[in-house]
């Protein structure tokens, strides 16, 4: 069967090739009518846009959640700390993504009224970054527990406190040692996103799904949005090992390999 990849080129509206077609993604034109591939555009962004918040909710939380359950046991409160963390953790990561998109569009917003006005690209990004940041929570345990323990031992001899141990000491080495299994939970989160299509964020699958529709060109549109997904991926990929290359710790060699263990 030969492929059609004109099909990107056709009117939304009443499916005839539209004049200017890849030349109006570079504003050296205008299309009359919109065509696919300028929705396929739009829905890209949507994803982009929904993994970019989730992905900074996660990476906020994982690094809270992850360094409060490695806390010394100093005291109640600490060892609230360690609980409330480990309960954080344990939650968001056996409660399946879909049913966390669910919750937070149908049900938690019933009982956290200023929710009801966020959009629902806002709610599926809190759903996603939560998720994601259990995950990561686990990364960045992993992390710092795979230092050696004469490093806080060191921190504490120089009479830092457990805050300042783990700003100037612990966690700026612990970050650099879980960029590699980072890398891994930031590239799927860019595949979780398209959970967004069940509560109608127009990202890439909603878009597939119904374009396919209407077209009856299944094979080009999903190998299109395939091909976007991967780039997405491959970018975010890039991107992490470029600042694993600029923070890497000269001379260093630590357990990076064991950090990607965690779950």
């Amino acid at each position: 069967m030969a492929l059609d990849l004109n099909i990107v080129c056709k009117s939304t509206l009443d499916g005839e090739e539209v004049d200017h077609c890849f030349s109006s993604l570079l504003g050296l034109g205008q299309n009359a009518d919109p065509s696919y591939l300028d929705w396929l555009m739009k829905a890209w962004g949507w994803t982009l846009a929904v993994a970019g918040l989730g992905l900074a909710i996660a990476l906020v939380l994982g690094a809270v959640m992850g360094t409060l359950r490695t806390l010394p046991d100093n005291g109640p409160m600490s060892r609230f700390l360690v609980r409330f963390s480990t309960t954080w953790v344990e939650l968001f990561r056996n409660i399946p993504i879909l049913v966390q998109v669910f919750l937070w569009y149908h049900v938690i917003p019933s009982f956290i009224l200023p929710l009801k006005a966020l959009p629902s690209y806002w709610l599926v990004s809190i759903a996603l970054g939560f998720f994601t940041s259990a995950r990561m929570a686990e990364q960045v345990r992993a992390g710092i527990q795979s230092l050696p323990s004469g490093q806080r031992a060191a921190a504490t001899a120089l009479g830092l406190t457990t805050a300042q141990s783990y700003r100037y000491v612990i966690l700026p080495m612990a970050l650099r040692i879980i960029i590699p299994p980072l890398t891994s939970e930031s590239m799927n989160l860019i595949k979780n996103s398209s959970v967004a299509f069940a509560v109608s964020v127009p990202e890439l699958t909603l878009f597939a799904m119904q374009a396919q529709e209407e077209t009856s060109h299944g094979v080009e549109i999903y190998l299109a949005v395939t091909l976007l997904y991967a780039l997405s991926a491959f970018a975010v990929n890039r991107v992490m090992n470029f600042i694993e290359k600029k923070t890497r710790i000269p001379g260093f060699i630590g357990a990076s390999s064991d950090a990607g263990l965690a779950h």
